[in-house]
């Protein structure tokens, strides 16, 4: 039995794919435990996994919702470098704290997600093997890909590149308060911290499919593409849903995930859109709207907080998504081609993945209207190509191994260390 710590951003979006990875090496005879600020815990409570709050002195109760709060609604420049400071400061307490709590838990390997490095830098500093994770698009940087925060497309020309390697430089220029915790923890501990650009030279495993990122050149041997981590257990709970029969309309799903589930405004514009179609509409809000809210939408279609996902999308023509990783992920997983809506952080990068592979029609949030909507939507469920990208994608992530993989994975490298 290995007793494996993980770290990751306290979020749904990486957490619940985390989760469904600790049951799998929990049912191995493992034993797992997630380390974060004490509000973390309700993300991991009776899911399977164990729990070690630290950072108590700077997160207090609420912590965690003010944090949420902020990267649910992003307000420009100043907004971004709010929260991009806001999450180092997450990453500083962690460098400081993971240490004495990875020993009193007697921590044996790390599971360190790629979007918090503190995972993998404090592993290094404490001699212990750690694994990286990419539960969103992977991270690794290489001059032909554009950075994973850009709506840009795959393109190989002087001027593609050159686009990317100035992309990348505002990047580190945005990371600079992240860059600076990172290099003076790691001078204390007398490491390198961007070595290996701060992955596991062990494992990287990826729930991401490589049918869904660009082509990649310079990833390492220890990099291994898969398909998405679920175990059929739902991460909230969900009341049994009654779609009734077929009335004949296609039916198309729309959610905007667990942070920007409160835009009732893009929801509204989606909700004209798909009645101007005539199709049939049903919206999961993750319980974030307001009931006045609600009320109005459902005078255009089906509103409903939480669904069982999979099962919709089994009967759906199309969806109509925020590029959250891992709604986009159950969508292909279903064979659903998409209307992409990004709105922000790493979800525009996401929407020009799926372009590039003709699952998709992308409408930007900030661009978003009635018509637009209606446009993109008519055309996914008109052109049948859509549709028989989204199986290709589909049939490509059956053989990714999902968690099972995954795990046998991480065992081998762990045991093979």
């Amino acid at each position: 039995m290995t007793h494996f710590a993980v770290v990751a951003p306290p979020l749904p979006g990486h957490f619940n794919p985390l989760l469904v990875l600790a049951r799998e090496l929990g049912r191995r005879g493992h034993r797992v435990t997630f380390l974060h600020m004490a509000d973390a815990a309700r993300l991991v409570d009776g899911k399977g996994a164990g729990f070690h709050a630290v950072g108590a002195r700077d997160y207090p109760p609420g912590a965690l919702k003010a944090y949420v709060d902020r990267l649910a609604k992003p307000t420009g420049l100043f907004g971004l470098l709010g929260t991009l400071h806001a999450t180092a400061a997450q990453t500083d307490m962690l460098c400081r704290d993971l240490p004495g709590a990875l020993r009193e838990i007697g921590a044996q390997a790390m599971i360190a997600d790629q979007t918090e490095a503190a995972g993998g830098l404090v592993a290094r500093a404490l001699g212990i093997p750690f694994i990286s994770t990419a539960t969103a698009l992977p991270l690794n940087r290489e001059p032909t890909v554009p950075p994973p925060f850009v709506p840009w497309p795959y393109d190989l020309s002087e001027k593609g590149l050159v686009m990317n390697k100035g992309g990348y430089q505002v990047t580190d220029l945005l990371m600079r308060p992240m860059r600076k915790v990172l290099m003076r923890h790691g001078a204390a501990f007398g490491l390198d911290p961007f070595a290996g650009q701060g992955f596991s030279p062990l494992l990287t495993v990826s729930q991401v499919p490589q049918a869904l990122d660009f082509p990649r050149r310079e990833l390492p041997a220890t990099f291994h593409y898969g398909s998405p981590w679920r175990d059929g257990a739902s991460p909230v709970p969900v009341e049994p849903l009654d779609l009734g029969p077929d009335d004949g309309r296609p039916l198309v799903f729309c959610s905007l995930g667990t942070l920007q589930g409160a835009r009732a405004d893009i929801f509204l514009k989606v909700a004209e859109g798909a009645r101007d179609l005539g199709v049939r509409l049903l919206i999961a809000h993750g319980g974030l709207l307001a009931p006045h809210e609600v009320k109005r939408l459902e005078a255009l279609g089906e509103v409903r907080a939480f669904v069982p996902q999979g099962e919709v999308l089994g009967r759906c023509k199309a969806a109509v998504l925020h590029c959250g990783m891992n709604t986009v992920l159950d969508a292909m997983a279903a064979g659903v081609p998409l209307v992409a809506v990004p709105i922000a952080f790493e979800q525009p990068a996401t929407a020009s993945r799926l372009a590039y592979h003709g699952v998709a029609k992308v409408v930007p949030a900030g661009k978003l209207s009635r018509r637009r909507l209606r446009d993109a939507l008519g055309a996914v469920l008109g052109d049948p190509a859509f549709g028989a990208a989204a199986r290709r994608v589909a049939a490509a992530m059956v053989q990714g191994g999902g968690v099972s993989a995954a795990a046998d994975l991480i065992e081998g490298a762990v045991g093979s260390r």
